[in-house]
């Protein structure tokens, strides 16, 4: 798989999880996904923040903290759809 399949890949799973439950994944859970090791997990999540993704990670750390139009952290705008509010925006 090219390095743009696995970063699109990387892409469309952190969205996906996010709107699923609310939360952005551990590099983990994106390893997984993947079908790679944690560490090259890791790699390719902090690889596609480098590519110029609107979000970031927490400063020093392998943490999402927001991924557009999300944040993983609680802010004063809350999104809810269908009368169920589990999600935040940047």
């Amino acid at each position: 798989m090219s390095d743009t399949n696995v970063l699109d890949k990387t892409h469309h799973f952190i969205l996906k999880q996010m709107v699923d439950t609310g939360q952005a994944p551990h590099y983990t859970e994106i390893a997984a996904e993947l079908g790679v090791s944690p560490e090259e997990g890791r790699k390719t999540m902090h690889q596609l923040f480098k590519s110029g993704v609107y979000g970031w990670l927490y400063p020093n750390t392998d943490f999402i903290v927001s991924y557009a139009p999300f944040n993983n952290q609680p802010t004063q705008f809350r999104v809810t759809v269908d009368g169920e509010q589990k999600w935040f925006a940047q």
